[in-house]
């Protein structure tokens, strides 16, 4: 196999590999008989096939298949031999006829930058420490009530609380929405849902009451007729509900799965839970900080400009995505708006996959064990779950990748200059 490497720009590299073209033909030719030996044809006997029979019935999609895997296995080789460390994916040329007695290829790929020496000790990062309090059970456990709750009309006038169902219209100076009748809706007074100026309208009235208000709409709201608009809306009450919520007693505990309905069990696994909640988010927040740290201690350093734009081209069909599933189909996401937080996590990966490299750090196969587990438990059935994730390579390489990763983030806040900082468990819990 033959080799050169050409320079085409700092991070940029073109490698042609010349590739003796009876290495093919032998991969090729093995694989047909091995197919030849298990094939179960009509008209022949199983095993029996000829060779050129397997040759004309599949010869293209394995030489296809060959060929792409030989492309693959030489370049990964190459790139051992040279001693080079790509950054992303490679762009592969490759020609699928032999000249010469030769196969030729060119691939384009960007390297890791040399970022030098990565000394950690000298960051400075917080840590943020948190635990669960009895006080966060009893609130999660309120909580559940709340999601558990029914509604029972009432003829009192609607209080903060209350599920109230409306009838609304609205009239601008150009246009009545809807043209005919009305909207029907219900909202929970003290929710937030409803636009303020409505809902505030609310508190007081009974069925059957009805009332107007003047109100200037937002310039993005959602209905394009009243974007902007003033405009006189009428709202009518047509039932008050009051929620009923249960007890945390023996059935409620019961329906959460709890055989034995005992209020101190549930609690325990509510803990449970929160915990294992928290300690991801707590994760979550020093993989943020340490990022945060190295990208602007190392922000200096050039970056493979293709990777940084493939990375905001995802985050920005990301964005697209979450804006069609909130029924923004027309929304649309320029990749250059990205461009900043991609080159961060462009940066933060590289960083942390030099760290490892330079410190010789290694998977902790027990740690990946552990954390599989944890994310079974938040399964109805979790050895379902590991049977997937151990039958699925791309899962499993994917939760290795995330245990490598917070493995190094573990590693440099050992090393590094770190303040602990005390939070509640909902302070904690806030995005970051």
């Amino acid at each position: 196999m033959q080799i050169s490497v050409e320079n085409t720009s700092t991070l940029e590299r073109r490698m042609t590999v010349s590739i003796p073209s009876d290495r093919l033909s032998s991969v090729i030719d093995g694989r047909l008989r091995d197919m030849a030996s298990k094939a179960n044809l009509k008209g022949f006997r199983k095993g029996k096939v000829p060779t050129k029979v397997i040759e004309q019935r599949f010869g293209p999609q394995v030489r296809s298949e060959a060929f792409g895997e030989l492309i693959r296995a030489s370049f990964d080789q190459a790139v051992r031999q040279e001693n080079v460390r790509i950054a992303g994916q490679p762009s592969i040329e490759a020609e699928p006829t032999e000249a010469e007695n030769e196969i030729r290829y060119t691939a384009t790929f960007e390297i890791v930058p040399d970022f030098g020496t990565i000394d950690v000790t000298q960051l400075q990062i917080t840590r943020v420490q948190a635990k669960v309090a009895d006080a966060d059970i009893d609130h999660m456990i309120d909580t559940l009530r709340q999601q558990r709750r029914t509604w029972e009309p009432v003829s009192r006038a609607a209080q903060v609380g209350d599920l109230v169902a409306v009838e609304t219209f609205a009239s601008t100076a150009a246009a009545r929405v809807p043209e005919v009748g009305t909207e029907k809706g219900a909202t929970v007074i003290g929710s937030g849902v409803m636009f303020p100026e409505l809902e505030a309208q609310l508190s007081g009235m009974t069925a059957g009451d009805e009332r107007s208000v003047e109100i200037t709409f937002p310039a993005d709201w959602r209905v394009p007729a009243l974007a902007g608009q003033a405009a006189k809306v009428t709202i009518k009450a047509t039932q008050v509900s009051e929620p009923r919520i249960p007890e945390a007693d023996e059935a409620f505990v019961k329906s959460f799965g709890v055989k034995s309905g005992k209020l101190e069990v549930f609690r325990n696994e509510v803990r449970a839970n929160l915990e294992r909640e928290l300690k991801g988010m707590l994760m979550s927040r020093l993989r943020a900080e340490v990022a945060q740290k190295l990208v602007a201690a190392y922000s200096h350093v050039e970056l493979p400009a293709k990777m940084i734009e493939q990375e905001a081209r995802k985050l920005a069909a990301n964005a697209q995505e979450q804006a069609r599933q909130q029924g923004q189909a027309d929304a649309v996401y320029p990749f250059d708006q990205f461009m900043v937080p991609a080159r961060n996590r462009t940066a933060a990966g590289l960083l942390v996959g030099e760290i490892a490299r330079q410190n010789a750090l290694q998977l902790d196969f027990n740690r990946v064990k552990e954390t599989l587990s944890l994310i079974a438990s938040t399964y109805e059935e979790p050895k379902q779950v590991i049977e997937l994730y151990r039958n699925d390579p791309n899962l499993m390489s994917g939760l290795q990748n995330r245990v490598m990763e917070e493995q190094v983030i573990d590693w440099v806040a050992e090393r590094a200059q770190s303040t602990d900082q005390e939070l509640s468990f909902t302070e904690a819990m806030r995005p970051v």
